[in-house]
């Protein structure tokens, strides 16, 4: 009797862990917010879309480094003293301007360390910045659009018959 208990114990172990590496294979390792919220409630829509900012004006770095970059606040608080002053999101601007805090932005997209991602490559090659961050000019609030994963870098790089040599994007 307790042999046939062992045995039934030990069948709906294994069959709960082949279940849970079921779940585990099948369920998105990617669980971060694809939309954080931001400290600064910054529009793209209102910057990129409505006033038609090109993203290079902001994310200089972006034709001439891997890093795209973002502005520093002091290009911000630039513009900021004079366009829409005393609205509330560039009040909060202007405070960490005065403390000489850094904004804590929440990064939206990041790819593994082993991945070399050269920003500077992609907008040589007239890739729009679309093709990997979405329709940016009608965010409100930036969403990651691309899943990143390397089937998908793939995918683009036969689309624009771009090289797929491992050494292109891997370090």
């Amino acid at each position: 009797m307790n042999k046939v208990r062992l045995i039934i114990g030990l069948a709906i172990v294994t069959v709960a862990i082949v279940a849970a590496s079921v779940l585990l294979y099948l369920l998105p390792l990617d669980v971060r917010d694809h939309s954080p919220v931001q400290p600064i409630a910054f529009s793209h829509k209102l910057h990129a879309g409505d006033n038609g900012i090109h993203c290079l004006f902001c994310h200089s770095y972006a034709a001439k480094s891997p890093a795209a970059g973002i502005p520093s606040m002091e290009e911000c608080r630039a513009c900021h003293l004079f366009i829409s002053p005393n609205t509330p999101e560039i009040k909060k601007l202007m405070k960490y301007w005065e403390k000489r805090e850094p904004i804590p932005w929440v990064k939206v997209y990041s790819l593994p360390d082993f991945v070399y991602f050269p920003h500077m490559m992609h907008v040589r090659a007239k890739l729009s910045c679309a093709a990997c961050h979405g329709e940016v000019a009608a965010m409100e609030r930036i969403t990651r659009t691309a899943s990143l994963k390397m089937g998908w870098c793939l995918n683009c790089h036969h689309q624009h018959k771009a090289s797929i040599d491992c050494w292109t994007c891997h370090k």
